[in-house]
């Protein structure tokens, strides 16, 4: 398969650093209640809706945690060495390689999609097209979460935990990122804008939205 040279940029980078971001990142929802409270929303509303893809998974961090609040859910992540890591850690769970900007599901297949801190790593040129794939792989109804960090301007990292990578960190305006929702046929139901914690380098933003096109 072809990518765009910032993709496999991207893939390596994570590749390079799967087992100690890992390690660095293990427990990072346990001290994020709100982060936590989103996402135990978001299951209470799409539990028993349907499959529920997780959208560049990383580690399984996330898809083990909405697991474990009910959800049928299987991740898919770019880097094969991120998808070792959550495959070890979470054996019992589904892990696929695959890209947000071509994402190889059935359409209209998904009660769900997550893309919890993943769209912020595709040009922003390129997050119209993945909202509207997500679009097409939810079926009427279906809802989707994002998580992101809000900004202007892009984070670039050259070096991670010892190694040199090429990351690109693109940040969003919440009132940006509902716009191109409700553009890709999204109505948008809530949306939480919190300020940056300690260890952050940004305020951070979710939204949950619901496919409206060929409702009831």
């Amino acid at each position: 398969m072809t990518r765009p040279a910032y993709q496999e940029a991207v893939r390596a980078s994570y590749n390079a650093i799967a087992a100690d971001y890992d390690e660095h990142f293990a427990d990072q929802l346990s001290g994020k209640p709100l982060d936590r409270a989103v996402l135990a929303g978001f299951a209470e509303l799409v539990r028993g809706g349907g499959p529920v893809v997780d959208v560049g998974c990383g580690p399984g961090r996330v898809t083990a945690h909405l697991a474990s609040l009910g959800l049928d859910v299987h991740g898919v992540d770019l880097s094969p060495g991120m998808l070792a890591v959550a495959r070890r850690l979470h054996p019992e769970l589904r892990f696929e390689e695959g890209s947000m900007t071509a994402l190889d599901v059935p359409e209209g297949g998904f009660g769900a999609v997550v893309a919890w801190y993943s769209l912020i790593h595709i040009l922003p040129e390129e997050v119209p097209g993945a909202l509207a794939g997500f679009h097409r792989a939810l079926a009427p109804g279906g809802r989707l979460l994002l998580g992101f960090q809000v900004g202007e301007e892009p984070l670039s990292f050259t070096e991670a935990f010892g190694h040199r990578v090429e990351l690109d960190f693109h940040r969003w305006m919440p009132e940006r990122m509902a716009a191109l929702a409700e553009q890709a046929g999204f109505a948008i139901e809530a949306r939480l804008h919190r300020e940056r914690l300690p260890d952050e380098t940004a305020p951070q933003a979710f939204l949950i939205a619901r496919r409206t096109e060929a409702d009831g």
